[in-house]
């Protein structure tokens, strides 16, 4: 239920307005029933510490979280986070020192994954190219995969090589790469010629083919392909042999290693 002024009968508008009808006082009642029960125990905290806090909004900052963008994330008010990092400037107050621990907890939820970073936050390209590669190695021409990314064949050129992109080029490659790595080219209409010349641009790169990489790895810039089930092994450098391909750098480290034992 709505009262004229706005504000929905309940606590606050027991105390603010002086309501007394039978939903605020039961508010108001539950309320303070909580609050003395909470006090009994040790726990009532009305407010918190804000700098921990703060700090935790200027840190996401640094990851291109804005404040702006962190209320709404976080389900807070934007003129309530302002007077967090800022203050009250135009009445000369300075920035909060204690916040509500609802607040707090909403605010120090927010981490800075890849969902709440804004699409121009220039990230690790490392997964990026891999998975543009990848669609190469299984005949997907890179004129087309630009098409589909939306993107000028020049830029799609820099990025399937780029050691940063933008969050939104990712998460478009992303989704590109689900949509296409089990996909054959040919039942998309590319012609056999073309699908033939990307895979040839990308043996002659050396670019790792979709089965190389387990998706929990993919975008680790400390992995490496695994071209033969068994790279980083002394196993790994004979079925390179075998299946005539070049030999990758872990499994020729692991023969080396393993000459000099």
């Amino acid at each position: 239920m709505i009262a004229p002024s706005g504000r929905p009968h309940g606590h606050a508008k027991y105390h603010l307005e002086g309501c007394r009808c039978l939903p605020c006082r039961v508010a108001a009642s539950a309320y303070d029933r909580n609050r003395r029960r909470a006090i009994a125990y040790g726990r009532w905290q009305p407010f918190v510490d804000a700098e921990p806090v703060r700090q935790h909004v200027r840190a996401l900052g640094e990851f291109g979280i804005g404040w702006m963008r962190l209320a709404r994330l976080a389900g807070v008010s934007t003129g309530g986070l302002s007077k967090l990092l800022y203050g009250d400037r135009p009445r000369g107050l300075a920035p909060t020192k204690r916040v509500r621990p609802e607040t707090a907890l909403k605010i120090l939820a927010v981490e800075p994954v890849l969902e709440n970073l804004g699409d121009r936050t220039a990230i690790d390209g490392t997964g990026t190219r891999r998975r543009l590669q990848a669609l190469v190695c299984a005949g997907w021409p890179q004129s087309e995969l630009a098409r589909r990314m939306c993107m000028d064949r020049g830029n799609f050129a820099r990025t399937i090589d780029r050691s940063l992109v933008e969050v939104g080029t990712h998460k478009t490659a992303c989704t590109l790469y689900d949509q296409l790595w089990r996909t054959d080219p040919a039942e998309a209409g590319i012609p056999a010629h073309r699908a033939q010349a990307a895979r040839g641009i990308a043996a002659a790169r050396g670019w790792a083919p979709v089965g190389a990489w387990d998706d929990d790895r993919i975008d680790d810039p400390e992995a490496f392909p695994d071209w033969t089930g068994h790279c980083g092994t002394p196993r790994g450098r004979t079925i390179h042999y075998r299946i005539k391909i070049p030999v990758c750098q872990p499994c020729r480290q692991a023969a080396q290693q393993l000459a000099a034992a």
